[in-house]
């Protein structure tokens, strides 16, 4: 792999520099915790990828890192503006439809940049805790309920991200080794 010249260096992101959760705070600060610690991992995990990088598969799969981040951007509205708030989809997601392409979060990245990919993630990021920085108790429950007509609370939605991002970081993980060698958590 060529070595990106001075100037191409400068304009990389640096990596995030990540926290550990806490080892005995409350609840609440313990998931928050975790869950930011992924959303870094996976901020870590594509950091200073050009847009071909961000696009390299994995064989067999088709699963891409920019995929992933436009992906998790998606997961990220979907639980939290639109399940627990009750919202409709807002754009880049409103346009799509989902019936008759239902990846299209996954393959569509390869028309964005580098940046408008890591944009997308982190104001969904952001959207997503200024959400939950509203709620005090965990327990609430989601506007939208499951097929069965079940809500979500609070706390089982951000549960089930933290699962998300454990999971997809785990896909991240051999991406990037397959595209540059770069390994660790």
């Amino acid at each position: 792999m060529a070595t990106p010249s001075v100037a191409h260096m400068s304009a990389i992101p640096a990596a995030p520099e990540r926290v550990d959760p806490p080892l005995a705070g409350d609840e609440k600060s313990t998931l928050l915790g975790f869950l930011d610690f992924h959303r870094d991992t996976l901020r870590m995990k594509t950091a200073g990828l050009t847009a071909d990088q961000l696009n390299a598969t994995h064989a067999p799969s088709t699963m891409t890192l920019g995929g992933m981040l436009k992906h998790l951007a998606l997961v990220e509205h979907w639980w939290f503006a639109c399940v627990f708030l009750g919202q409709e989809y807002a754009e880049p997601w409103d346009s799509i439809d989902w019936r008759e392409d239902a990846d299209w979060d996954w393959h569509s990245a390869v028309d964005d940049t580098p940046d408008e990919l890591r944009s997308l993630f982190d104001r969904a990021c952001a959207e997503s805790a200024a959400i939950v920085a509203q709620v005090d108790d965990w327990g609430t429950l989601s506007v939208r309920s499951s097929r069965e007509g079940d809500s979500f609370s609070l706390r089982w939605i951000v549960a089930h991200m933290i699962e998300e991002y454990s999971r997809h970081n785990g896909h991240a993980d051999l991406i990037r080794e397959s595209i540059d060698g770069e390994t660790g958590e």
